[in-house]
Order: C-alpha cells, then structure tokens, then sequence
C-alpha cells in the first residue's frame, strides 16, 4: 500500500530531538502521535508524491494515524494545481484538522487565481461550527483579500465571529493585525469603535505593536485603544 511506503520514507527522515520539541507546541497533539519529521523536508517529499497517479490513494485515507500525515496531507493539497479538485480536496480535509499547525500549513497556491469562488467557500467556512474550519477561513480572508481585492465587507464578516475557542480568537487578532498593517484607516475604526470582544480586541493591539509594519507613531496610538482590564 501507498500508506506503507510513505510511512517507511518518514521514519527514514525522523529527527527525534525535533519531535520531541515540537509534541509540546501543538496540542492535543503529543509525541506519541508524531513521527517528528521537519516541515521543508515534508514539503519537498509532497512535491514528489504530486506526481504520482496513486496519490488519491493516500488523500482518501481519513483520519490519519500520525500529525506527520497529516502535514503532509496539506503540503499536497496545496500543491494541488486543478481548482475544483484542490477544493474537493479541502473540504473532505478540514473536519479531521485538529490543530493550528496543520490548519496554518494548508494554502493551496490555485486559490490565488480563484478568489470568487473561494469567497463563496469562506463564507460557507467561516460559519462553520468546527474551530479549525473557521480559523481556515479567517486564513484565507487574511491571506487573499486584503490586497487588491479587499472590501470592508471582509473584516466585517471576521468581526462578527464570537468564539471561546483561543485558536480561533488568536486568528481574528492576527487578522486585525496584518489588516491593520495592509489597510490601517480601514480597520482602525474597528479598534476604535470596539467591534471585537476584549481579549481580541488587545490581543490585536499587541500584536500590531509588535509588528514591523505598523510606524511608530500608529503604534503609540494603538496603546491608547487597549482595554483595561478590570481586577
């Protein structure tokens, strides 16, 4: 089985000191469920699986065993060159992502040249009652449209999502924070005006502040914006 040949090939490429760094970054994730193989060294062995005829054989197999599996799952899917079946792919991918690691390493190059059609995707996503789902979808609206194709109407529909999940709320503020870099008089007043929950809401300013991006005269302004939490 294809399974088995890839299996061999990432215990050939396991660095152990690696695994055992990484099984403490990535929960529910712990090195019992990882083979601790490193990410360029996944991404060059999922071009080379690319080109093999079988590959389906090894995107049907859902869920995997170890979070090497599926980092490579995604490496390949964003390889993916076809459109409608890079996001047939995807769709069958996101209810098995369990955490951010995998959820931040699935970007499929084609989606550049689709944005119309992804967009109707995330706004499908975005409602999505699976966290990484949603984080994904918060991804994509960060990574594709805040450039030449941004529109208020995006960090509207990211403002708009409440969740007690961290990962997901982490997202939003990263969101805030590149929008705010890219498109700062747009997104002020969503910082200004409050439209995010509080620990969002700072955790976008920190973020932000931190940020190379931002000048140093936004950056004192910001500070003023946190909210102050109340003991």
């Amino acid at each position: 089985m294809l399974r088995d040949e890839i299996l061999s090939e990432l215990y050939k490429k396991q660095d152990l000191k690696y695994r055992d760094f990484q099984g403490k970054l990535i929960p529910p994730k712990t090195v019992d469920d990882m083979i601790g193989v490193r990410t360029p060294e996944l991404r060059k062995y999922a071009k080379e699986l690319l080109k093999r005829e079988d590959i389906e054989e090894f995107l049907e197999i859902l869920p995997h065993e170890f979070f090497d599996e599926y980092q490579l799952h995604a490496f390949i899917i964003s390889g993916i060159k076809d459109y409608d079946k890079c996001m047939e792919e995807v769709d069958k991918f996101l209810p098995y992502v369990d955490n951010w690691a995998t959820c931040d390493q699935l970007s499929p190059k084609v989606f550049k040249n689709h944005r119309p059609e992804l967009l109707k995707q995330i706004k499908k996503w975005i409602k999505s009652k699976e966290t990484y789902t949603v984080r994904f979808a918060i991804r994509m609206l960060m990574e594709h449209f805040l450039d030449e194709d941004f529109d208020i109407k995006y960090p509207e529909m990211v403002a708009k999502v409440r969740s007690d999940e961290y990962y997901i709320n982490m997202m939003i503020a990263w969101y805030f924070a590149t929008a705010l870099a890219k498109q700062y008089d747009s997104i002020l007043p969503f910082i200004e005006e409050k439209k995010l929950d509080k620990w969002t809401h700072n955790k976008a300013i920190q973020k932000s502040v931190e940020s190379y991006r931002i000048t140093p005269e936004q950056k004192e302004y910001l500070k003023t914006l946190k909210i102050k939490q109340i003991n």
